[in-house]
């Protein structure tokens, strides 16, 4: 598939990068949750001010694996998101992310100001300095309903890459397989509808089946 950069409104493409020579880019949870906040907080134009403070008033449970972002806040982001974030997976040395594109322009500003902020964070609190990612991130578009589906399934089988999770990606907290299958920890910050309304009858089980079954992971290796 085609890396490009030059992103359309209303287009889907899969974002994904890894760290510099493969080094882990998450360390810890608060790592996670902090990455997590800022794929959420920052879909929308609107400033996040104080983000430590707003992640600690977030955080609901640290088993949950999850934030709870305050309802002024949400409404922020969804009145006016440049992007819609429909699946992610963190990985300890990598990410990948599939996107749908709102305004011209919207997923380029929207990496820009997570990653940039997020190596920021990670470089001052593990005293470390220099570039955490390798280069800038990839982006392939999704041409059809299939490779968008296909891609869909790629990213939520990642973890069964670590031998922990072999077999259990559907239980998997830093990836939104599970908020495809169960309750959606984020709400309308994470579009998953755009995924599941491909089926007409019994949506959850038949994309679970889908995921379970499809061998996009093992056909078309990224890292």
């Amino acid at each position: 598939m085609p890396k490009i950069k030059n992103h359309a409104p209303e287009e889907y493409y899969h974002i994904y990068n890894r760290g510099m020579q493969k080094q882990p880019i998450f360390e810890t949870d608060k790592d996670r949750l902090r990455f997590l906040f800022l794929l959420f907080a920052f879909q929308g134009k609107n400033t996040v001010k104080n983000i430590s403070r707003e992640i600690k008033q977030s955080v609901q449970s640290s088993t949950l694996h999850t934030l709870h972002i305050k309802s002024d806040l949400e409404k922020e982001i969804l009145k006016d998101r440049t992007v819609e974030l429909i699946s992610f997976c963190l990985m300890p040395n990598h990410f990948h992310l599939q996107i749908l594109e709102k305004d011209e322009g919207g997923i380029a500003k929207y990496m820009q100001r997570v990653l940039t902020a997020y190596t920021k964070y990670f470089n001052l609190r593990h005293q470390k300095s220099g570039h955490l990612l390798q280069g800038s991130y990839k982006s392939v578009w999704m041409e059809n309903d299939l490779q968008l589906m296909h891609v869909s399934a790629y990213i939520h089988k990642n973890p069964n890459e670590l031998p922990e999770w072999k077999g259990k990606e559907d239980r998997y907290p830093w990836s939104s397989f599970q908020d495809y299958i169960h309750e959606n920890r984020w709400e309308k910050l994470l579009s998953t509808d755009i995924i599941l309304d491909h089926y007409d009858n019994d949506k959850i089980n038949s994309y679970k089946d889908f995921v379970k079954t499809n061998l996009a992971k093992e056909k078309t290796p990224i890292y």
